[in-house]
């Protein structure tokens, strides 16, 4: 039997074909020397991979080393390795000639049947066409050929404002107990610190799964007690309650420590039995069939230049209070809430990510590789196939919609409906001139004039483009987005 060497996002059971097969596992420091992140999701990455080598004892090879090259010296015995996560990694093990890459796992629908699929769509592929071919494809929540409830997405029913009582009623999720092999991470990342190796964001608890039975634990819980509630607010935003009804297993997804579909199969039983409701299952299974395993595809389907497209001409640098995480120097009170909560527990939920981060950062106009490597970096669970995609596809619209129909640009106003963030905050939604004008607000105009020959037309945008035509002041709104420039709002 060969050896099955996993990488540190490879862990979960479903990654090896017998629970008896000889693993190699490999901590690579250079890994953490390369890029410069966060110190929670450091530990969680070492403390992930350190908990399997405990689990899996004398069958594992577990190497500390400098550099991948360095551990695979000391085995000699042939290796295969399940499909990378990234293009460099993929390309490393190709070039070693006692590796073996086997397709990838951990992902619902095949690199092969993606590929087939988008071939025939000869042009931009949309997540709701793939989203349908996978619910059918894998037989989710479809009744013969038809969707279960007769609709294929109920989006429009998980879209509420957030709950006026400031916090929604379930029970928190099960947080994880650290342990020797946490102490030990923790040891080991402030010795590297004073070595200099560089961390941002603050040290903290372990809030996230590092096991197999931890993930398992979370995704009970989450189906038991919490999938009812977050389909109404999945797209709600809270001060006073960051996680809602979020499952908080992305990393888990993530770091292969729990297989995707085991969580779809988890939540469509919990509809079955009558235990949640429909568009609260429907719009979880979304996120986990549907939106993950489309980024997943189109990070390699598209070709490697695509991570670097910036067709709006963004050519501002990531200011220095945002790369590290300086939310108290923010006086928007959305922003400074939310970059807090990278600095604070390297994780905010998917709309705070996209509608307050990747919409401020679009409206000024940062280079969108800059931004790739700093969700990379900044959340405990990114990864360049993740933010790839989500970056320059989704929220900075670089690529002029291969995989969207507009950027995910909106004012104030939007912010102020989807939650309590406005409120008690210095600068006004409704206003885009003045002190007192709202940077999302002010910022949106701006963008939209400053890219109005460059974002194509659609009936999407004519309206909008209408709108700020009537619009007498947006020459004096793009001269005061211009002299804000970089500076914290």
């Amino acid at each position: 039997m060969s050896r099955r060497w996993l990488f540190a996002d490879q862990l979960g059971p479903h990654f090896l074909d017998d629970r008896r097969q000889p693993v190699l596992l490999i901590e690579s420091k250079a890994v953490f020397r390369r890029r410069v992140y966060h110190r929670q999701k450091a530990h969680l990455i070492l403390s992930a991979l350190r908990h399997r080598a405990a689990e899996l004892g004398e069958q594992a090879i577990f190497l500390r080393t400098e550099t991948y090259r360095e551990a695979l010296k000391q085995v000699r015995e042939p290796l295969e390795v399940c499909h990378p996560t990234s293009r460099r990694a993929l390309a490393f093990v190709r070039g070693l000639d006692r590796v073996t890459v086997l397709p990838a796992r951990g992902y619902p629908t095949s690199l092969a049947d993606f590929a087939e699929w988008a071939d025939e769509r000869r042009g931009a592929l949309r997540m709701e066409a793939f989203y349908r071919f996978a619910r059918q494809h894998h037989g989710v929540l479809v009744d013969g050929d038809e969707p279960v409830g007769g609709r294929w997405s109920l989006d429009v029913e998980n879209r509420e404002p957030p709950p006026k009582e400031g916090k929604l009623d379930v029970p928190p999720a099960p947080m994880p107990r650290e342990d020797d092999i946490d102490a030990e991470v923790r040891a080991d990342l402030d010795r590297w610190e004073r070595e200099g190796i560089r961390f941002v964001g603050r040290d903290g608890p372990r809030r996230f799964p590092a096991t197999g039975k931890e993930a398992k634990a979370r995704l009970r819980h989450f189906l038991k007690h919490r999938l009812p509630a977050f389909g109404p607010y999945e797209d709600a935003m809270l001060s006073t309650d960051p996680w809602l009804a979020h499952s908080m297993l992305s990393s888990s997804f993530n770091l292969g420590l729990l297989d995707p579909m085991e969580a779809v199969r988890g939540a469509e039983q919990a509809y079955r039995t009558e235990a949640a409701p429909l568009p609260s299952v429907e719009g979880f299974i979304r996120q986990v069939l549907g939106w993950r395993d489309f980024i997943w595809h189109t990070y390699w389907y598209f070709d490697a230049s695509w991570r670097n497209s910036n067709e709006l001409g963004a050519r501002g640098s990531l200011p220095a209070w945002w790369t590290e995480l300086d939310a108290d120097g923010v006086d928007a009170r959305c922003l400074a809430d939310v970059l807090a909560g990278v600095r604070d527990r390297a994780w905010v939920h998917h709309i705070p990510r996209l509608m307050v981060l990747g919409n401020y950062a679009l409206q000024r106009g940062w280079r969108p590789a800059e931004l790739v490597e700093w969700f990379h970096t900044r959340f405990i669970d990114g990864y360049e196939w993740v933010m790839t995609a989500n970056v320059v596809g989704m929220s900075q619209y670089a690529d002029l919609g291969r995989m969207t129909t507009k950027p995910y640009v909106a004012g104030g106003a939007y912010i102020n409906r989807m939650s309590d963030y406005c409120g008690g905050c210095r600068y006004d939604p409704r206003k885009r001139l003045g002190e007192n004008a709202c940077p999302f607000t002010a910022g949106y105009w701006a963008f939209l004039s400053r890219n109005r020959d460059r974002i194509p037309s659609n009936a999407r945008m004519a309206r909008t483009m209408k709108q700020m035509d009537r619009l007498s002041d947006v020459d004096a709104v793009v001269d005061q987005e211009r002299r804000r420039g970089a500076a914290a709002p």
